[in-house]
């Protein structure tokens, strides 16, 4: 892994190249990130560093928290997350920022999607709505129809699509490319969209 970074969902905008061709991109927040803790193979069993995003009030700490962060000489932070196998040399208490990328780069952007909460068939897998009425579903337009078998096997297969809870799943978008990077104001600009909605925190990784 050559670069990676935490970050957090700005909104959505439009960029216009030189020959009028509409770009729609994400506005992403990213870092700066203070570097908390390094894993090494010999201590830990891995390779990783553990980068923090986004600083918290020492009173909404718990004490094991706030010794994590003391004994590096660090305020706490929010947000912490693992990157493993990150190439490169560095130290307790440097920051990742944005600088790591350059346009053109290709990234995966990895966060919660949005919940759509409990939803039937249709939004949920994209089922057509009321089909053939002899199949359980003649009275109910959106309803699934028939889920089960005859004598056998008398039960429904695992994985059957029905009804269920959408979204608010851990989801991952690759092949995303940065499109701009404002330095000074800590904030990537990707090619199309991301998951979650604003406000959300994403990981950020080079391809």
């Amino acid at each position: 892994m050559n670069a990676a970074i935490l970050g957090k969902k700005v909104g959505m905008t439009s960029i216009f190249t030189e020959t009028g061709v509409h770009i729609p991109c994400t506005v992403i927040e990213a870092g700066p990130c203070p570097i908390v803790q390094i894993k090494t193979p010999e201590k830990d069993g891995y390779n990783a560093i553990q980068v923090g995003f986004e600083k918290k009030s020492p009173k909404r700490v718990n004490k094991p928290e706030l010794g994590h962060f003391k004994k590096n000489s660090l305020d706490p932070l929010k947000h912490l997350k693992e990157f493993r196998d990150f190439n490169g040399e560095f130290s307790v208490g440097q920051e990742l920022n944005v600088e790591q990328f350059k346009k053109g780069d290709k990234v995966k952007v990895t966060g919660l999607s949005k919940g759509r909460g409990f939803q039937g068939v249709v939004k949920r897998h994209h089922f057509g709505g009321i089909g053939m009425t002899t199949h359980g579903q003649s009275d109910r337009v959106r309803a699934p129809g028939s889920i089960g078998s005859s004598s056998y096997p008398s039960r429904v297969f695992k994985g059957l699509r029905m009804a269920g809870r959408m979204g608010g799943k851990r989801t991952t978008v690759r092949n995303l490319e940065v499109v701009d990077i404002l330095p000074e104001q800590n904030v990537l600009i990707i090619k199309g969209s991301v998951p979650g909605g604003v406000n959300t925190i994403l990981e950020i990784v080079k391809q």
